[in-house]
C-alpha cells in the first residue's frame, strides 16, 4: 500500500523534482541521533534506505519510540513550523541513507514561489496528520479498555 505521505505520493513529478534540487545524499550508521528534542529544526531528511525511529526522551528511562520510519519517508517536520525546534528525537536505528535538505533554502523557495509551497505545507501536514493519527491509534492499544476499538 502506498501511503500519500510518502514524497512518490504526495508531490506531482514537477514539484518532487524542484524540491530533490536542495537534496544531498547523506548516510548514517545504526545509533546515530539524527536530531535532538528541543534543539534547531535546520534540516529534513527523506529515507533512501533502512530506518529511523522517532522517540521522546523519558528522564530516568529510555526514550519511548514513537514511530520508526523508513523507504521515502519525511524524517522531521519541525522544520516547516516556526520556531522551528524538533519535538522528538531521531535515531538510525538501521544504516540509514537519505536525501538531506536545508530546511532555510526550502522554505526560502517556498516563500519565492506560493504553489510550491502549497504543495511542501500539504505533504507536511499530512505527515503531521498521518502521525498524530498513528500516535492516536498506538495510545488507544496500550491505554484502551478493549484496544484500538477495530472491528473484525
Amino acid at each position: 500500500m502506498t501511503s500519500t505521505t510518502t514524497l512518490a505520493a504526495a508531490l506531482p513529478a514537477d514539484q518532487r523534482d524542484r524540491l530533490m534540487r536542495f537534496a544531498r545524499e547523506v548516510s548514517f550508521p545504526v545509533g546515530t541521533r539524527l536530531f535532538e528534542e528541543g534543539r534547531r529544526a535546520d534540516r529534513f531528511w527523506i529515507i533512501r534506505t533502512g530506518t529511523a525511529a522517532l522517540d521522546l526522551r523519558v528522564p530516568g528511562r529510555r526514550a519511548a519510540v514513537i514511530e520508526s520510519l523508513g523507504h521515502n519517508e519525511l524524517v522531521g517536520w519541525s522544520w516547516h513550523f516556526p520556531p522551528c525546534i524538533w519535538q522528538l528525537g531521531a535515531e538510525a536505528t538501521s544504516p540509514v541513507r537519505a536525501w538531506e535538505f536545508d530546511a532555510d533554502a526550502v522554505r526560502a523557495e517556498c516563500a519565492s514561489d506560493p504553489e510550491f509551497g502549497r504543495a511542501i505545507a500539504v505533504w507536511v501536514g499530512r505527515v503531521v496528520a498521518h502521525r498524530l493519527h498513528a500516535a492516536r491509534i498506538r495510545l488507544l492499544d496500550l491505554y484502551a479498555p478493549y484496544g484500538s476499538g477495530s472491528r473484525s
